[in-house]
Formats: C-alpha cells, sequence, structure tokens
C-alpha cells in the first residue's frame, strides 16, 4: 500500500469513526472514487487499534474511574468513598455493550442467515453485499433516515443528564441503539448520541457517553478480525503501524473538536451533511 493509500484510510476512519456521520458511507466513496482495493484485515486491526488508543488516552480520567469500577467489582479498592459510584457505572457499560456484541456475533456466526433461511427460504446478509447497488442504497438510506433522527433528538431532548448520572436503563438504551450501528450507513457514534439525546443528555455528555461506550465495541471489532490476519500474512506489520499512528492523530483531534465544538453549537451541521451525502450517493450510484 502506498503512503497515501494509508494517509487516506486513516484519517478518513479517524474522523468518521467518532464524527456522527458514518465510516462506512465514506469508505465506500474512497473506492469508487480512488479505485483503492479493500486495505485487508491487518490495516482494519490497526485503524482499530489506534482509534481505540485515541478513547483511552483523551478520556483518560474517565477511563480510570470505569478501571476502578471493574477492580472495586471483584473486591479490590471496594471500600474507596467513590467506588459504589464507579462499580455502578462500569457495569452499566458492560451492559450496554451487550447488545452489540450479541448482534455482532450472530452476524459473524450466521444466526440471522440460519433463521432467514429456515423461515422464508433466503439469506437476508448477502455474502456480495458489499459490491451491490443494494448496498450503497442501504448506506444512504440510513444517513438520511438517523441524520434526521439525530436532528430531531437533538431539537426534542433536554440537557440535563451526565454521564455519572447514567442508570441501567440508560445505559442499556444507548447499548440497544449501538447494536444498530452495524448496519452500514447508521454511524456508531452518531445513534448512540441520537440515544442519549432523546434521554436527555447534554450534548457533550452524550458525545462522552458514545465514546465511552465504545470502548468495549471498537476493542472487540478488532478482536472478532484477528483470526483473518494470520490468513493475510504479517507481511504488511509496517503499513499497519503506519495506519495506526495516523488514525490515533486523527481520531484524537477529532474528539477533541467535537467535544469543544457541541459546547456551543447543536448537531444540525451533521444532520444536513448526513442527509446532503445520502442524496449524493443515491445520484452517484
Amino acid at each position: 500500500m502506498t503512503l497515501l493509500q494509508l494517509l487516506i484510510i486513516a484519517v478518513v476512519q479517524g474522523i468518521t469513526e467518532f464524527l456522527p456521520i458514518s465510516s462506512s458511507g465514506h469508505l465506500i466513496l474512497i473506492q469508487f472514487f480512488t479505485g483503492y482495493p479493500d486495505q485487508g484485515p491487518l490495516i482494519d486491526v490497526a485503524v482499530h487499534v489506534g482509534s481505540l488508543l485515541a478513547i483511552i488516552v483523551y478520556f483518560f480520567k474517565d477511563v480510570l474511574v470505569l478501571a476502578r469500577g471493574g477492580f472495586a467489582s471483584i473486591g479490590v479498592g471496594a471500600k474507596a468513598p467513590n467506588a459504589p459510584q464507579e462499580r455502578r457505572l462500569f457495569w452499566w457499560i458492560v451492559l450496554g455493550t451487550i447488545p452489540a456484541v450479541a448482534f455482532g456475533l450472530s452476524i459473524k456466526m450466521g444466526v440471522f442467515n440460519g433463521i432467514a433461511s429456515g423461515i422464508f427460504g433466503v439469506e437476508i446478509i448477502d455474502g456480495d453485499l458489499m459490491a451491490s447497488i443494494r448496498f450503497t442504497d442501504l448506506i444512504a438510506f440510513n444517513l438520511i433516515f438517523y441524520g434526521i433522527l439525530l436532528g430531531l433528538a437533538d431539537k426534542v431532548g433536554q440537557e440535563v443528564k451526565e454521564f455519572e448520572d447514567m442508570s441501567w436503563r440508560d445505559g442499556l438504551i444507548v447499548g440497544l441503539a449501538q447494536a444498530l450501528a452495524i448496519i452500514p450507513g447508521t454511524s456508531r457514534s452518531g445513534v448512540t448520541m441520537t440515544a442519549a439525546r432523546f434521554l436527555g443528555y447534554k450534548r457533550v455528555e452524550a458525545a462522552r457517553f458514545s465514546f465511552l461506550l465504545s470502548i468495549p465495541a471498537v476493542a472487540g471489532a478488532g478482536v472478532l478480525i484477528v483470526p483473518e490476519i494470520f490468513d493475510a500474512g504479517m507481511e504488511l506489520a509496517l503499513d499497519a503501524l503506519i495506519a495506526g499512528a495516523l488514525t490515533f492523530v486523527a481520531a484524537f483531534a477529532t474528539m477533541a473538536f467535537l467535544m469543544n465544538f457541541l459546547k456551543r453549537a447543536s448537531m444540525m451541521v451533521f444532520v444536513l451533511y448526513r442527509v446532503a451525502m445520502g442524496v449524493g450517493l443515491l445520484y452517484f450510484f
């Protein structure tokens, strides 16, 4: 892979993974306009690791809180003054992660296809879906639909809750929303921020909630790809290192931008961008 290709993939992935605008829609446009081949599983893992490290570094204090909550759950530091709240936040993040893990594993294991084949006689997830026109239609529809839903949530949602106010109900609802992001064009950050805003979280806190909830999801997505690396070989190790580093920088800068932007502005710019991109995809494809 050329340095330019690595740069484009890493920067686009790092930016669109955390802005509520869908990474899948942008990545398919890269392939269409540049003719670049699929980057392969090793680069996929590298950009996931870069994104994960960016979240951990940017939200280091929050990650420490969640880590202490996890240790307090097994008796380490359980008597600390903040242990009950930290333990609660840890378990609500775990609860919010379960739907996405269950949905991802069921797709990986072909559960949905097995059910659909038994009931309807067809597979609902086609192996050639990526190359089909229907795939771009799906991305375009989801960009528009979930973009409008984000705008609605941002308009009607109250600004009263912070991340520390999370309950098991909120964790589960936002976690269920996160599971929808497996469908291309939805945007993991977008759909989780939408759910959080509907629940009354402040804009900045909705983004914070979304990013912290993404830690297990992003890590899990990388782990699911790891077995494919052994089939691909390790000859692209240097490319993977460069891609991961570039993704880290792009993702960190994106989170810093978004957290500051949401302190003074609404999400409407992202809504308009998503709708425009969805219409553009329908036009071009």
